[in-house]
């Protein structure tokens, strides 16, 4: 992995364009079924959002990219699976993907609507859950009034933490001259990391507890 986004990570830094560009398809394609679970869309996000500090990119346009890209992703993914119906969850390539497909509907069965929010922030049914929603007829209204919320916690979620990770080693290496300055980003960066990881943790815990109760069989 640290061999495919060293070069990638260089190449952009230098063309501005490219990389916010790069953000947009990787949060796009992290949205369509099966490319979605290969592709390391977080990953790419994560590690373009450390050129913020630098001066390199600007977080606003960062921001901008990937909601944009997710937006799009699941709308594309929540439009195809409302056109085809079920027929789609059946057909290659999701076929070739059973088990994943069977999480994503006991997921989307377990939380309801809040399924297509929740499911932004668990891998790798986050790529299946809205051609799922779709899939099985959820409204667009209901679909897109969950599904803008999550996108807008997600990509301050996958944005900041390498903002604030790289911006404390920037302060880090002047720490003498600002040492409270330095304290309190290491501080955010350590409660945004814990947030993060202790909901997804959560989600997981939950979603695993759902395919547990719906595998087991009635009396």
């Amino acid at each position: 992995m640290t061999s495919f986004l060293d070069p990638l990570i260089s190449f952009v830094s230098v063309h501005a364009w490219l990389a916010y560009l790069t953000l947009f398809l990787a949060a796009l394609l992290e949205a369509v079924p099966v490319v979605g679970s290969v592709i390391p869309g977080s990953t790419i996000i994560l590690a373009l959002s450390a050129l913020v500090p630098g001066g390199e990119l600007k977080l606003q346009w960062v921001l901008l990219a990937a909601a944009i890209g997710a937006v799009l992703g699941d709308g594309s993914a929540y439009w195809l699976g409302h056109r085809q119906q079920r027929e789609i969850l059946n057909t290659w390539p999701l076929s070739n993907y059973p088990r994943v497909v069977q999480e994503s509907e006991s997921f989307f069965h377990r939380f309801g609507t809040w399924a297509v929010f929740f499911a932004r922030f668990v891998p790798p049914i986050r790529a299946f859950v809205p051609v799922t929603a779709g899939a099985l007829d959820m409204a667009p209204a209901k679909f897109y009034a969950v599904n803008i919320p999550a996108i807008l916690v997600w990509a301050p979620a996958h944005v900041l933490p390498g903002v604030l990770a790289v911006s404390a080693l920037h302060e880090y290496a002047g720490l003498h001259h600002h040492d409270h300055v330095g304290k309190h980003i290491w501080i955010l960066t350590v409660v945004a990391t814990a947030v993060v990881g202790g909901f997804g943790v959560w989600l997981y815990h939950r979603r695993q507890n759902g395919i547990a109760a719906t595998a087991k069989p009635r009396a």
